[in-house]
C-alpha cells in the first residue's frame, strides 16, 4: 500500500530552523498534489502549505508565509517543508498527505487520501 514517511522533526530555538522531508512509495508521485498539516495538542489538524504535480504552484497558510518554503523532486519521490523563523506557536505533530491532482481544494484533510505518521516538531522559547 502507499507509504508516506516524514523524517527531520526534532527540537529546536525559536528563531532556529528545520527542514522536514517525506518520502513517497508505491503511487506515482508525479501525479499528486502533496500537502503538509500540523496538529498541536488538543487542536484540530490545520493546513500548512501544499505544492501542485509539477511544482509551480505552491499554497501557504497565511500564519507560514514567508517563513516556510515547500518543495518537491519528483525524481525523488520527495515533498520537503523547509521551515525558518520558528515560533514555539509552531509547535505540533506535522504531517505529509497525498492527494491525486485534479482535486478543487488543497486547503482541507478531507481532500487528501494518503497521510504519513507524522513527526514531532518543538520549538522551545
Amino acid at each position: 500500500q502507499v507509504q508516506l514517511v516524514e523524517t527531520g522533526g526534532g527540537l529546536v530555538q525559536a528563531g532556529g530552523s528545520l527542514r522536514l522531508s517525506c518520502a513517497a512509495s508505491r503511487l506515482t508521485f508525479s501525479l499528486y498534489t502533496m500537502g503538509w498539516f500540523r496538529q498541536a495538542p488538543g487542536e484540530e489538524r490545520e493546513f500548512v502549505a501544499a505544492i501542485s504535480w509539477s511544482g509551480s504552484s505552491t499554497y501557504y497558510a497565511d500564519s507560514v508565509k514567508r517563513r516556510f518554503t515547500i518543495s518537491r523532486d519528483n525524481a525523488k519521490n520527495t515533498v520537503n517543508l523547509q521551515m525558518n523563523s520558528l515560533k514555539p506557536e509552531d509547535t505540533a505533530v506535522y504531517y505529509c498527505a497525498a492527494q491525486l491532482t485534479g482535486g478543487s481544494s488543497y486547503y482541507y484533510t478531507s481532500d487528501y487520501k494518503y497521510w504519513g505518521q507524522g513527526t514531532q516538531v518543538t520549538v522551545s522559547s
